[in-house]
């Protein structure tokens, strides 16, 4: 059965632009890529002192279940050269499931919703432009509610530079 996911990706260590390019036509692999969204430069977050980060939201309707998709998604950013050594810090690829169709799940390895997705308006930003009407499974509100509530948050810059250039 096809569930509709929605991922966050990241990038802030070489050809940023490659690695989520690369990353999207992997990710098609894994089922139909049905919307991608306009690129943002973001400030990094909980570890400031690093460059800033490209992000992406790209929806995927997949048959595969979230831990295997989780694996995928794990073996796709070591191929960009993910090497995990300090939490938070600089990276070719990251990718962040967000929601898995309606699924709470919250297990050692993964937790879906993504736990602080409605604090980030690195994630919001993007997630709002392709699935501005998605309601949270546990909060009950819209993608579009959280990123209007945190909009004018201090330390979260972001900046709209456009789709991905193929």
């Amino acid at each position: 059965m096809r569930k509709t996911v929605y991922l966050l990706l990241g990038s802030n260590l070489g050809d940023r632009e490659q690695h989520l390019r690369q990353a999207i036509e992997q990710l098609r692999v894994l089922g139909e890529v049905t919307a991608v969204s306009c690129v943002y430069e973001t400030e990094p977050q909980e570890m400031r002192g690093q460059p800033w980060f490209l992000n992406v939201a790209v929806a995927l309707a997949t048959e595969l279940m979230p831990k295997q998709l989780l694996a995928r998604m794990q073996r796709i950013e070591r191929e960009a050269g993910r090497r995990r050594m300090q939490p938070k810090g600089p990276r070719t690829l990251d990718i962040d499931m967000l929601f898995f169709g309606q699924a709470v799940m919250d297990t050692p390895t993964l937790v879906i919703p993504h736990p602080a997705l409605h604090e980030r308006r690195f994630v919001l930003e993007p997630l709002g432009e392709i699935a501005p009407d998605v309601r949270h499974p546990v909060f009950r509100r819209t993608v579009r509610e959280m990123r209007d509530a945190i909009a004018h948050a201090p330390g979260q810059s972001s900046r709209r530079l456009g789709p991905l250039q193929q």
